[in-house]
């Protein structure tokens, strides 16, 4: 999972808001770790690029799964760096993006609840399905919202090729934005950092003390057969 949060600090003589990247990983126990931390002027894909980057050099390897927003920085520096893995776009994040192109109060419960159903089929087949439905039953009343539906409900559908019981944690990326939460939360009493580095050292702080919990902790994806635990 990947994704990114912002502090202020001071840079060049001004105070600017400075984007801290983060990664988290599922290993093959099913254990989670942040497997880095990176402090950049931006989200623009050069920043995001570095990050993955120095995470292959360091041996990252194996990856069978990316979940994050649509950010279009890290998006092209994903396909980028690791262009053979497959990408699950947030569900969460998506059906707040969809909420941009319905035209009227009256049709938000219904989309909403037409895209869930998008999102609980038992597989890609049905999935489609029901995506082609989305868009027969919107184009006349909603018409960017169907042409919208077209390329952006697929990119939520890579889960449907894992486990069912592997589903649920990884259909968004909320897990790694409540990591961002309590960084936020420790790091508010900062209020204004002083530059990049000293910024750097307290998130990584933070996120070495949450991973290690983890990691003594139960299982974040059960990687058996079932799905018992």
């Amino acid at each position: 999972m990947l994704d990114a949060r912002y502090e202020k600090m001071r840079h060049g003589g001004t105070v600017v808001d400075c984007a801290v990247l983060l990664a988290m990983g599922v290993d093959t126990e099913g254990k989670r770790a942040l497997l880095g931390v990176s402090v950049a002027l931006s989200e623009a894909e050069v920043h995001w690029r570095s990050f993955l980057s120095d995470l292959a050099a360091r041996g990252l390897h194996g990856v069978t799964l990316f979940v994050s927003d649509d950010h279009a920085g890290l998006k092209a520096a994903r396909a980028a760096v690791f262009p053979a893995v497959a990408w699950q776009r947030c569900q969460f994040h998506l059906q707040k993006n969809a909420g941009h192109y319905v035209p009227s109060r009256r049709l938000k419960k219904p989309v909403a609840a037409d895209i869930r159903a998008v999102f609980d089929a038992p597989d890609e087949t049905e999935a489609k399905r029901l995506i082609d439905r989305f868009i027969r039953t919107y184009e006349a009343t909603a018409p960017k919202l169907a042409q919208w539906a077209e390329t952006a409900l697929p990119e939520g559908l890579a889960i449907l090729a894992l486990p069912r019981h592997h589903r649920r944690r990884l259909r968004t990326s909320n897990a790694i934005e409540v990591v961002n939460r309590e960084i936020k939360r420790r790091t508010r009493v900062a209020t204004l950092f002083p530059n990049e580095a000293s910024c750097l050292r307290l998130v990584t702080a933070v996120a070495m003390e949450i991973s290690q919990d983890w990691q003594t902790g139960r299982r974040y994806l059960n990687m058996s057969e079932d799905d018992s635990e």
